[in-house]
């Protein structure tokens, strides 16, 4: 796994984030420094997957980046599944197919490249996983996104949604991201680091807040939706079909 060092020179104004070569090469090793408890999302999504898919059908990540989930996906889903992902980096799909290939996958995996902000169509899904995607769709796309998910999840099917998320009080969310800079710096980042990819992401991730999400949600053909994790400013909600 080689190091994120993407922003540990000084830069005097940070490009826009994107998902090319530079930051698939590091992107792992960036989730696990820059993500709280990022390898205990991946266990419940694993196990929330597991409750809802069925064999003969499909189980989509979309914004799928290097497939980490498929491969936590694979010890714990029922055979006779298979696995779509789905992002609108080739570079990340390249280091996806790498690690895919480390191991005997049990699951057929099919991965495509495209644009969730174009449209999407999912056919016979049990599951479908957003995982810190949404925030990245533009806003005005977002409703569409989520409805074409619901049109294309089977009855007792679910969406599992992992994203960060604004707090309603300014005060709390200031606290909350001073504690997750806390977190980066703990993993090794420097406060240089931090500052410039937050400058770097700022036009690029959107977060709303939970609220927001829920409301998205059950706007656009879900039944229902409870929050499953929660740690300051990150969120994961399960939406019901």
């Amino acid at each position: 796994m080689s190091k994120d060092k993407l922003f540990s020179k000084k830069s005097r104004r940070a490009g826009d984030f994107n998902f090319g070569r530079k930051t698939a090469a590091v992107f792992d090793d960036m989730l696990q420094r820059s993500v709280p408890f990022y390898p205990e999302m991946q266990r419940m999504v694993g196990e929330l997957a597991a409750d809802f898919s069925e064999p003969g059908t499909n189980i989509y990540d979309l914004g799928c980046s290097t497939c980490t989930t498929f491969r936590v996906l694979d010890r714990v889903v029922k055979k006779g599944v298979r696995f779509v992902g789905i992002d609108d980096s080739s570079d990340m799909l390249n280091q996806a197919r790498k690690k895919l290939a480390q191991r005997r996958m049990r699951h057929e995996v099919k991965l495509v490249c495209a644009d969730l902000n174009k449209g999407l169509r999912l056919e016979n899904a049990s599951v479908a996983i957003l995982n810190l995607t949404l925030q990245f769709v533009r806003p005005l796309h977002r409703h569409k996104l989520i409805r074409s998910i619901a049109d294309g999840l089977r009855k007792g099917g679910c969406l599992i949604l992992i994203e960060k998320v604004l707090s309603k009080k300014s005060t709390l969310n200031r606290l909350f991201i001073d504690h997750y800079h806390a977190f980066k710096e703990h993993h090794g980042y420097s406060q240089m680091e931090i500052s410039q990819k937050r400058e770097a992401l700022e036009n690029v991730l959107i977060p709303y807040r939970t609220e927001e999400n829920m409301e998205l949600l059950l706007a656009n053909g879900f039944s229902g939706c409870e929050i499953f994790f929660k740690w300051y400013n990150f969120c994961g909600l399960i939406a019901l079909k």
